[in-house]
């Protein structure tokens, strides 16, 4: 019996030692001050520190860097649709068309009598007119072809090239290359929500290098077997018969990309500027642009399983 007391006095030590380990000092002694509140533009600004946090993140209230959107996916503002073309051969006209649904289902892969039904039930508009298309081998941009009223909908939306070719002469040989799907907010951000590259590569040119991704293109054939071409991040390529004698049958190809969400963008990130290892007792930061920025300082001490946090804002005018 004096055994047992003593490994539940043993155990209840262990526990309580255990709850001492994971409580988590208050953070909401950590303050900030600034040696001004206006600086010349590249000038250098420094931040003073009371307390000792264990972590620190710096959010400097730049385009890409405001704490205020740290969790932000959407946003509404001017999606715009923009490649460049090139007609390599051929002259049959009315061959390539640029269509976009909201309630296609998609390709379903190893399933061809699904995916043609998901072709044939949705709903397509035909935005050509909406885009330049080339009329030689000279490659020419389509221009920024404005997605604002399909967006309205709020619905993700599908983007499909589709091919046509006759019977009778050389049919087309179409290029697409520089292909890109933008988000531009009212602030002058621009976001990428869809390009060339394969679904598994991270777009890195929106603010602050937030990676994102694009769906990815896939294709189908409907009738012939001329398919699209697909070069992850580079081109879209498809080519009918070369030559009058090959032209014996009609062909008809589609290559898509999406869901594709219109409003979507990236979440402004901060920089972490103090870990638990160091001890920071002010930090400097040079703001290049003019403007009147806040500046949020993120503080918190953490264990495994819990935290306590506090932002400090200070506001810094930039002449």
């Amino acid at each position: 019996m004096r055994i047992f007391f003593i490994i539940i006095a043993a155990g209840l030590a262990a526990l309580a030692g255990c709850q001492k380990r994971l409580a988590v000092d208050p953070v909401g002694s950590f303050g900030v001050t600034a040696d001004s509140a206006a600086y010349h533009a590249g000038s250098i600004a420094t931040f003073t520190f009371s307390g000792n946090p264990d972590i620190i993140t710096f959010y400097s209230g730049e385009l890409g860097h405001r704490y205020t959107y740290r969790s932000r996916i959407d946003a509404a503002g001017t999606p715009k649709l923009q490649f460049t073309s090139a007609l390599n051969a051929g002259a049959q006209p009315n061959s390539l068309l640029l269509l976009v649904s909201t309630d296609f289902k998609g390709v379903v892969v190893g399933d061809t009598v699904t995916t043609k039904t998901n072709m044939s039930t949705a709903t397509w508009t035909d935005i050509t007119s909406r885009a330049t298309l080339a009329t030689g081998a000279t490659a020419v941009a389509s221009g920024a072809i404005d997605l604002s009223d399909i967006a309205a909908g709020g619905k993700p939306i599908y983007i499909a090239f589709k091919y046509l070719a006759t019977a009778g002469s050389i049919q087309n040989k179409w290029t697409i290359t520089g292909l890109s799907v933008t988000n531009s907010l009212p602030d002058n951000t621009v976001y990428t929500i869809a390009n060339l590259a394969a679904s598994n590569t991270p777009i890195t040119s929106n603010y602050a290098g937030v990676n994102t991704f694009s769906p990815g293109w896939v294709t189908y054939t409907v009738s012939n077997t001329y398919a699209w071409t697909v070069t992850a991040g580079t081109s879209l390529v498809i080519a009918g018969a070369a030559t009058v004698p090959l032209a014996t049958a009609s062909a008809e190809s589609w290559t898509f990309v999406g869901p594709v969400d219109l409003q979507k963008v990236t979440p402004d990130v901060g920089v972490p500027i103090k870990l638990i290892t160091a001890t920071l007792p002010s930090y400097q930061y040079a703001y290049s642009t003019t403007g009147s920025y806040n500046a949020v300082f993120f503080a918190a001490n953490a264990t495994a399983s819990r935290m306590d946090s506090v932002t400090r804002t200070v506001g810094i005018t930039v002449k």
